[in-house]
């Protein structure tokens, strides 16, 4: 009998043990620590959210910030009150610029009443369309997912970072001499406007390319980016107005020496006429060289676009361009 009660003494020992044993293992229990929620969607919630979603919160929290947006301007639509305004697409979320927040200002036309001026603004407007433009959201309605923004808060943010502000090394990120990138807002046919980090610049066609142009638009497109060396930066302190100069053609290698190479006097070539300026006839070569006409043997008259045999007389090294006569006109630009 002893012997038995000492037998279930020692089971119910054991059994004793065995539960302490687990109550002490559920006491020490390391659970994973759990990931902290935060305002950017992690890429586990980004799976499960649609992408407008995710545009849709990207624009909220740009609201927050003031954060500087990029879409492409899609649209001019005039609202019922006869005002106008910039329909901008961001990751296909639909964004209105009122015509005052595009910052298209027109130093020098203050002629003419208040509607005419706003005309030329959308006609401005009209040349931008397809390019891509920087604003800061100004406004969101969440229920509806409408966006006013304004392009001239980026604009001037963005002149305040890259021409106000000096780096570590005390020079500002845009200043004259630097090569910097511009993007393509509009192109006329003698004309590229480009927008320099929040400063829009015209640029000649003498400053476009090394080549004679005759057309821009044959050569350059709205939203191109390209590489701009800036020639002067003019700030006027008290109308609180930046002006620059750039140039395309100086942020880009001379070819015209190494090009007048291609030429012989006496060898005759195929072109294009780019322009017809006060006699001489400015032909672009289809070897890569500029060359001008003094004369022209064809009996019709010569004119821009043409097709043209150009006979080369002389080679002015200084000018990188080749002199000479145009024999005829190959194809008429009708």
């Amino acid at each position: 009998m002893a012997k038995e009660e000492a037998i279930m003494k020692t089971e119910d020992t054991m059994q004793q043990e065995v539960l302490e044993k687990m109550e002490t293992e559920e006491a020490v229990t390391v659970f994973p620590k759990e990931e902290m929620l935060t305002l950017q969607p992690t890429q586990d919630t980004e799976n499960k959210l649609q992408p407008e979603d995710i545009a849709w919160h990207e624009v909220q929290s740009a609201t927050r910030t003031r954060k500087i947006l990029t879409g492409m301007l899609s649209g001019i639509e005039k609202l019922e009150n006869d005002t106008f305004i910039a329909v901008v697409y961001f990751k296909g979320i639909r964004v209105i610029i009122p015509l005052s927040e595009m910052m298209i200002d027109l130093k020098g036309e203050t002629s003419g009443s208040v509607g005419e001026y706003i005309i030329r603004q959308t006609k401005v407007l009209n040349n931008m369309m397809g390019c891509d433009i920087d604003f800061i959201v100004k406004g969101i309605d969440n229920k509806s997912k409408s966006v006013v923004a304004s392009r001239k808060d980026a604009m001037e943010k963005k002149q305040q970072i890259y021409y106000m502000t000096p780096n570590e090394n005390g020079k500002f990120k845009v200043r004259e001499g630097r090569i910097v990138e511009g993007r393509v807002i509009a192109v006329a046919q003698k004309v590229v406007r480009v927008e320099i980090f929040g400063v829009e610049c015209s640029i000649a066609a003498k400053e476009l390319t090394w080549d004679w142009l005759g057309d821009a638009r044959e050569r350059f497109c709205v939203g191109e980016v390209l590489p701009v060396k800036i020639l002067n930066i003019d700030f006027e302190e008290n109308a609180d107005v930046l002006k620059i100069e750039a140039s395309v053609k100086q942020a880009t290698e001379n070819t015209l020496l190494q090009n007048l190479k291609k030429c012989r006097v006496q060898g005759k070539y195929a072109g294009k006429i780019t322009d017809i300026v006060n006699g001489n006839i400015y032909v672009r070569l289809h070897i890569g060289v500029n060359a001008v006409a003094h004369t022209y043997n064809d009996p019709r008259m010569p004119g821009k676009k043409d097709e043209v045999s150009f006979v080369v007389t002389r080679l002015d090294e200084e000018r990188g361009i080749a002199v000479g006569i145009i024999t005829r006109i190959i194809r008429q630009n009708i």
